[in-house]
């Protein structure tokens, strides 16, 4: 009678197929995840400088009743922009700095982007987990 009881409990505690084959896909995913965050923390690794910010061209008019900007022809510059203590900064670009400010604002975004992409598959990440762990618990 006693094999019998610890044969129930055995088999009572045994997964599924079904829980075998999700845990194996999770494990699959989880695999998938980790070599993705692996990608994605390549970039926090550079060692180029940076510049907080995007650079653009700045099309404005300057007010002056009979400049070339009232018929249409907007003055033009580039920009560096970036938010401090909640505003937002400009900075006119010389010429000579364009393509290196460039060069150090996209820097800041592929970081940025990065950065963000690592909080989501982190979070994805727990998901998993949590998913196996649930699978994977029997009753005491």
């Amino acid at each position: 009678m006693t094999l019998l009881y610890l044969y129930a409990i055995y088999i009572s505690s045994m997964q599924t197929k079904k829980d075998i084959q999700s845990l194996s896909r999770l494990r699959l995913n989880l695999q998938r995840l980790l070599q993705e965050l692996e990608h994605s923390v390549e970039t926090v690794f550079g060692r180029d400088p940076m510049v907080k910010g995007n650079v653009y061209e700045l099309a404005r008019k300057c007010g002056k009743p009979l400049c070339a900007c009232t018929r249409g022809e907007l003055h033009r510059s580039m920009v560096l922009s970036w938010s401090q203590q909640g505003k937002t900064r400009l900075l006119s670009i010389p010429q000579e700095r364009l393509t290196e400010l460039r060069r150090k604002s996209g820097e800041y975004q592929r970081l940025r982007r990065a950065r963000a992409r690592v909080a989501a598959i982190s979070k994805q990440i727990l998901a998993v987990i949590g998913r196996i762990e649930k699978l994977r618990l029997e009753e005491p």
